[in-house]
């Protein structure tokens, strides 16, 4: 058997359908602050713009992704979905700067309340992603500064917390976590009248768990916009990425093999219950075709896509972004 790679350093990114993307732009920029690292396009469709939010430096674990899809309906809640997207905090006074900052900005939310342990301000995006901020306590990585927000340094996300997922037969997701991705299930806690289980990447925290609550009383979600299509795990590089790919592969699980995203490496395993995880490399990172200054302000494609930039800027639809 060969050695396990190390593990996971926490959530890299989480990527979610749009059907507006001038109105989500609004709301990630100029509500909660965050940066356009990336405007780009869907590399399997490049008819589709693919638009990255992120701190001020676009770091690995501070990107929520967008694909823009105008004529996307509604998703339809239910089991075998991600079903909560958190981006922390640090403090009770920065939720309650958050609370009255979304209530100005007209965006209903609940009243900061605790769960596992950590207090949570639930709401919602323009599109019906379900989202919460949460207090980390000062625990996991510091974003970077985004100078272009008027929200105080000390009040901006740090990064991304954990993923909540609800299947409806945890057994085949916890293989998948523990045997494929090499996850520790650490604690349980109530969901209503169902358990939520929390895994753990390594040394775990607030930005690298994965919560999963089994319920057997839902319908089966449909894909739309305001569903998260998949999460990606942190992966420092590569040779790492080898060495999870053959990983997957021993331990039996299909995969995508390795895909050049340009910015970053990715592998795609899926489980038996329709969720995707792409593991993601670290770099090269979103300034290997941008300066940090000028970042999102254009429209970036990967070299492999770059001969066809007339054609595909031919064919997407004009994007008006107000800068934040």
């Amino acid at each position: 058997m060969t050695a396990p790679p190390p593990p996971f350093s926490g959530l890299h990114h989480v990527s979610a359908l749009t059907a507006r993307a001038e109105r989500g732009h609004a709301f990630y920029t100029r509500v909660l602050g965050l940066r356009l690292v990336k405007r780009t396009v869907n590399q399997d469709d490049p008819r589709m713009y693919h638009l990255f939010y992120a701190d001020g430096a676009g770091s690995p674990g501070t990107e929520v992704t967008f694909f823009d899809f105008p004529r996307a309906a509604r998703e339809h809640r239910g089991v075998n979905s991600v079903t909560r997207t958190t981006l922390r905090v640090t403090g009770p006074e920065a939720l309650t700067f958050w609370a009255d900052r979304l209530t100005r900005g007209g965006v209903p939310h609940g009243g900061p309340v605790p769960r596992d342990g950590r207090l949570h301000l639930d709401f919602e995006d323009p599109d019906g992603t379900l989202l919460s901020l949460i207090d980390d306590g000062g625990e996991g990585p510091r974003g970077v500064v985004n100078p272009l927000t008027d929200v105080p340094a000390a009040f901006q996300p740090q990064g991304l917390g954990y993923s909540g997922f609800t299947v409806a037969d945890l057994a085949p997701t916890r293989a998948l976590f523990e045997r494929g991705l090499n996850l520790r299930e650490v604690r349980t806690y109530p969901t209503g009248e169902f358990t939520t289980h929390v895994f753990r990447m390594g040394e775990g925290g607030p930005h690298a768990d994965l919560h999963v609550t089994g319920r057997d009383d839902l319908p089966r979600h449909r894909p739309g916009a305001g569903g998260v299509h998949h999460v990606a795990l942190r992966v420092r590089d590569e040779a790492e990425l080898r060495g999870w790919l053959a990983h997957l592969e021993e331990a039996g699980y299909p995969n995508s093999g390795p895909v050049d995203r340009h910015y970053f490496q990715s592998v795609y395993v899926r489980d038996p219950n329709g969720l995707v995880i792409e593991l993601a490399t670290d770099g090269p990172g979103f300034t290997t075709d941008e300066h940090l200054e000028t970042l999102g302000e254009r429209l970036a494609l990967p070299p492999l896509l770059e001969p066809r930039r007339a054609e595909i800027e031919a064919r997407l639809r004009p994007l008006v972004l107000e800068r934040a």
